[in-house]
C-alpha cells in the first residue's frame, strides 16, 4: 500500500478525496434542536429525531445519522417553538372604533412529513399562516367592543383565534401553541381624540350620577334625623312647657343678636320697650 502511494501520489490523493467525500456524504450530525427528513431521489423515506411531546430534546434521535451517498439527502426542520409575526392590522370593533392591532402566534412542527409535503420549509408555512392569523383576528375582534380587550374576556378571544388558526395549521403538520396581542391602539388623530372625549364624558356623567345619589341619601338622612330630633324635643318639651318657651326664646335671641353661626352678623340696632313680650325672658319670672 505504501509503495502504491509512493508510485502514484496523484491517484492516491484523488482516491483519498473520494473516500472523504463518500464519508461526508454518508454521515451527518443531527442537532438536538433539529428534526430531519431523509429524502431519496425527492421521496421522503424516514424521519430522524422527530419531535415527541413530553420528551426532552436530545434524549433520543440526536447524534450521528447515516444516509446513502448521492441517492439520499437531509432536509432539516426546526424542532423548537417558532414565532409568526403578524403585520399591523386595522380592526373595526362593535362600537365602531378602528383599532391598530399587532399580534403574534407561536407554533411547533409536530408532523415533519406532512409539513415537508405541504410546504417544504418553515418560511412557506409562516407565509401561509400569516393571512389566516390576520383574518381570524379581524373576525374575532369585530364581534366585540374595544373595552373587552382591556378585560379578562381578552383571554377567551385569544383562545378562539388560536383554535381557528390551529385548524388550518394542522394541514401543514403544525400545532399553534399560543396567540397573543402585543398592542391594540386607536389610530393617531381625530379617532383617538374622539375616543378620549367619549371616555371623559362618560366618566363625568358617572360622577354626576354618584354625586346626585349621594345628595339624595344625605337629604333622606337629614330628614330622618330632623324627624327623630323633633320627636325627642316634643317628648322633652311636653313635660315642661315653660322650659320649652325659654329654650325657643334663647334660640331666637341667638339668631337675632349673634347670627346663625355660619357668617359674621352685621351690626344691627334694635330699640324695644323693656315691657315687650319678646324680652320677657330677660326680666325673669
Amino acid at each position: 500500500m505504501t509503495d502504491f502511494v509512493r508510485r502514484h501520489p496523484l491517484m492516491s490523493g484523488a482516491l483519498a478525496l473520494l473516500i472523504l467525500f463518500l464519508v461526508m456524504s454518508t454521515v451527518a450530525i443531527v442537532p438536538e434542536t433539529r428534526q430531519g427528513i431523509v429524502v431519496r431521489f425527492g421521496k421522503p423515506v424516514r424521519i430522524i429525531n422527530r419531535f415527541e411531546a413530553g420528551q426532552p430534546f436530545g434524549s433520543h434521535g440526536a447524534g450521528v445519522a447515516w444516509r446513502l451517498p448521492i441517492a439520499e439527502s437531509f432536509v432539516w426542520l426546526d424542532k423548537r417553538v417558532r414565532d409568526i409575526e403578524m403585520e399591523r392590522q386595522q380592526v373595526l370593533s362593535t362600537d365602531q372604533l378602528r383599532l391598530e392591532v399587532d399580534a403574534f402566534a407561536r407554533y411547533r412542527i409536530v408532523d415533519p412529513l406532512r409539513m415537508y409535503i405541504a410546504a417544504r420549509t418553515e418560511d412557506r408555512v409562516e407565509n401561509a399562516l400569516k393571512p389566516i392569523l390576520g383574518s381570524q383576528l379581524r373576525n374575532e375582534l369585530g364581534k366585540r367592543p374595544f373595552a373587552s380587550l382591556l378585560s379578562p374576556e381578552r383571554e377567551g378571544v385569544m383562545e378562539n383565534i388560536r383554535d381557528g388558526l390551529n385548524r388550518v395549521a394542522r394541514q401543514y403538520g403544525v400545532e399553534v401553541i399560543d396567540v397573543r396581542i402585543k398592542k391594540a391602539d386607536l389610530p393617531d388623530g381625530t379617532p383617538l381624540q374622539s375616543a378620549y372625549n367619549r371616555m371623559i364624558t362618560a366618566r363625568q356623567q358617572e360622577a354626576r350620577s354618584i354625586r346626585a345619589e349621594g345628595a339624595k341619601r344625605a337629604q333622606i338622612i337629614r330628614a330622618d334625623a330632623d324627624a327623630e330630633a323633633a320627636q325627642t324635643y316634643a317628648a322633652a318639651f311636653g313635660k315642661d312647657p315653660e322650659f320649652y318657651d325659654f329654650y325657643r326664646a334663647m334660640q331666637s335671641y341667638q339668631t337675632t343678636f349673634l347670627g346663625d353661626g355660619n357668617s359674621k352678623p352685621s351690626p344691627t340696632t334694635v330699640i324695644l320697650s323693656p315691657q315687650n313680650d319678646y324680652l320677657k325672658e330677660f326680666s325673669g319670672r
